[in-house]
Order: C-alpha cells, then structure tokens, then sequence
C-alpha cells in the first residue's frame, strides 16, 4: 500500500509544484526556499532535535516546549519545520536565530533520504497529528525515533484512517510514542495499531498558557485606545462565512448598545483584504492592525489582520468567539481566551477540540450555539449581564489552570528518549 501511495505521489509532484507557484502569487512565502520541500538545504552540524508543527497554530502550542528544550539541551540544536509560510514566519518571529528553521519536505521517500542525511536528527518531535507516511518509515529506517507530541485524533479523523489502515496502521506502530491529550485520543489511537505500551495520555499542552505581562499590557493599551468603557467583542480565527455573521450579529447588537465595537481576526492572511473590505459593508468606521493607524473611540470595527499577536488582541476584549465553529472546519482552540478571563462562544462544530470543549462548556467557561440567532441571543445576554460574563470567564480561566501540567509530562518522556540515544 506504501508502495503504491509513494507511486501516486511522484506522479503528482508536478502538480504540487505548479499549485506551490500559483499560491505564490498571493503568498509569496510559498515560493521561497521551495527546493527545502525536496530535502535538499544545508547540513547541518551536531546533534539535532527536529520539532515538525504545521502551521501558526501548532507552532504557537509547542512554543514552550521549545523554549525549554533550548534551555535543558544546549548542546543540541533545536530545527523547526513548518508546512507554511506563515508557520515559518511565526517561527522566526519567535525564536529568531536560536533555531533553524526548513520547510517539510514532501512525503516522498527521495526527499526524506536527503533531508534526513543532511540534518541527521537524534529525535522527531511532531505536533499534533502531521503525520506522513513516508516520513515515519524513512525516520525508522535511519533510526530516527518519532514522537507524536500533543496527539489529538477526532473521530472524524479516526474513520478516515481506518479507511486506509494498510497504510496508517503500520505507520503508527512505528512510532516510539505518542502522547495523547486525552484518553478518548488515545483509545483511537490504540485500535487504529498503535502499541499499547507506547501510548500516554499526557494531557493537552494548550491548557500550559502563561500570558505574560507585556502582552496583557499591549492588549490593556489597545483597549485604551478603543475605548476603555465601551464593550468589546472579538471574533478569532474565522473562516469564510463567519465573517458576514459575526457583522450581521455585531450590527443587531448594537440595537443593545450602540457602542459596541468589534475586533475579527481572519484565520487565513490570503483573507485579510477581503475581509477588511466587507467590515466596510458594514461600518465606514474601520481600521485595520497592519495599516499602522491607531484605533479610536470612534472605531467600529477592527480587524486584526497580522500575524501570531491573537493573544494580545484577546486581551483587549471581554468576549471572544472562537471561528472555524460556524464553518464546518472542526473549531479552533478556545483555551487561549479562557486563559484570560473571557467567556467563549462558539457555533456547533467543535470536534477539533470536542473533549476541550465539552469540558470547558461543563465548567462553565463556554457556551455553545446552533446558528446565528442563538449566537446572537447568547452575546446580548452577557452584554446585558456583566455580572453573568465575569463569572463565565473567571471559570473558564479556572478550569485552565486547573489542567495545567501536560508540558511537564511530555517532557519528561522525551527526555527519557533523548536518554535511549545517548
């Protein structure tokens, strides 16, 4: 089955190379160092700790785990890669030169050999569930052993690798670890082939979130210059289709109070102009982050169109809705603003993070809706009902704190492999 997955993914590299340059035009990231995307890059010296993160988001989660692998393991260097650009750009942003940083390499067998021989890593660590393969295999053949860290797999997922269990089934059971974030993770995991005895429920490290103070600061600033005893809603991470709702739920709202403002943040940056432009369908008074204009009291709508400061804009509202919930997309993490003390809402397609969710509904730290109607109902609610919202968002901060502690514990297992390496 390898064999013939390998096969069909060679004949189609000319594609994936022609779709590489067509999103180009738009996001030029994807055209640069296009040639790492085959292996190919410059060698690297010393032992090396590889982290693989798909994206902003998995790059944000695993962040503190880097930051102590530097710390704990200066005699190796710490190489991150990312399937986009935007993922590399936050990886840079956040660590600067005390990690390398590459694009994945395609899942082609040819590309593995040359990336692996020129990087040589002791240990892969990967975020989540980016799993490949042709990646798995050829690491274990170089004696790479592999970590799936933060392992979530929904039960959406879980039917789409039993469609093709000849393939995934002997991935996973090379894997020397994987630490699920919860138990009904872990249990898919098992009956898709994964060794029992190589399967942890570790907790999810999203819950490891420690807003500093200079960004609860810039948020408390931002705030200032909105309006400081105007209501602020934000909408986070939004896919095409929750923008318009959000605005057409914004404008009845503001029937409640007029002086409601609205900050979305659009998950994808190739949206950023198309959404900016919608906010002015709605609201002549419209400012957008990367223009450099300060917002104002007169400010309606603020969209946050930059990249990897979600948390500081959280902090500059007292309602977050979370996107990808409305989308049929799964949702996306609602730990970020309850770990700042915001009541989170969120619309009915949540399986991304269902056991995350479900807990945190049952705290009482979110509340979930069926359409825009109920979305709409619950946000004029904690509008009217400050008291109700303050104790919303106390429990969900609450709750964070209180399932804190999987950072340790996936540390703790990937030392012991580091250890097994010598």
């Amino acid at each position: 089955m390898r064999l013939l997955y390998t096969l069909v993914f060679y004949l189609l590299t000319p594609l994936l190379l022609a779709r590489l340059w067509w999103r180009g035009r738009k996001a030029p990231g994807y055209r640069k160092n296009s040639w790492q995307r085959l292996g190919l890059g410059a060698r690297l010296e010393g032992p090396v700790i590889w982290v693989h993160a798909v994206s902003v988001g998995e790059t944000l989660a695993v962040a503190p785990l880097v930051e102590r692998l530097l710390a704990h393991y200066p005699g190796y260097r710490i190489l991150m890669t990312n399937m986009t650009p935007t993922g590399a750009d936050q990886v840079r942003k956040l660590f600067g030169d005390r990690v390398v940083q590459r694009f994945c390499p395609w899942d082609l067998p040819l590309a593995w050999g040359a990336f692996l021989r020129r990087t040589r890593p002791s240990l892969c660590i990967v975020v989540e569930t980016e799993l490949w393969p042709n990646m798995v295999a050829c690491c274990s053949r170089s004696g790479v052993p592999v970590v799936l860290a933060n392992a979530r797999l929904s039960e959406r997922s879980a039917r789409g690798y039993r469609r093709f269990s000849a393939l995934t089934g002997p991935m996973l059971q090379r894997l020397s670890l994987i630490a699920a974030q919860h138990e009904a993770d872990a249990e898919r995991f098992r009956e898709l082939g994964a060794p029992a005895e190589r399967v942890s429920v570790t907790g999810s490290i999203k819950f490891d979130i420690a807003p500093d103070l200079s960004l609860r600061a810039a948020g408390a600033e931002l705030r200032q210059q909105l309006g400081a005893q105007r209501p602020v809603i934000i909408a986070a991470s939004t896919h095409e289709g929750e923008d318009e709702l959000l605005l057409r739920c914004w404008r009845s709202l503001r029937e409640l109070r007029p002086d409601l403002a609205l900050m979305l943040v659009p998950r994808h940056p190739e949206r950023f102009a198309s959404v900016t432009a919608l906010a002015r369908q709605f609201s002549e008074q419209v400012c957008a982050r990367s223009a450099g204009k300060q917002p104002n009291s007169a400010t309606d709508i603020y969209i946050g169109d930059t990249m990897g400061e979600l948390m500081m804009l959280y902090a500059a509202a007292d309602i977050a809705f979370v996107g990808g919930s409305f989308s049929g997309t799964g949702g996306h993490n609602p730990l970020e603003p309850a770990a700042l003390g915001l009541p989170v809402v969120m619309g009915p397609d949540t399986f991304n993070f269902a056991a995350i969710c479900d807990a945190l509904e049952g705290a009482g730290g979110l509340s979930r809706t069926a359409d825009d109607t109920a979305l709409t109902a619950q946000l004029a609610d904690w509008l009217d009902k400050p008291a109700q919202r303050s104790l919303a968002g106390s429990a969900g901060e609450a709750f964070v704190k209180a399932n804190q502690g999987a950072l340790d514990r996936l540390e703790a297992l990937i030392a012991e492999r580091l250890e097994t390496r010598g």
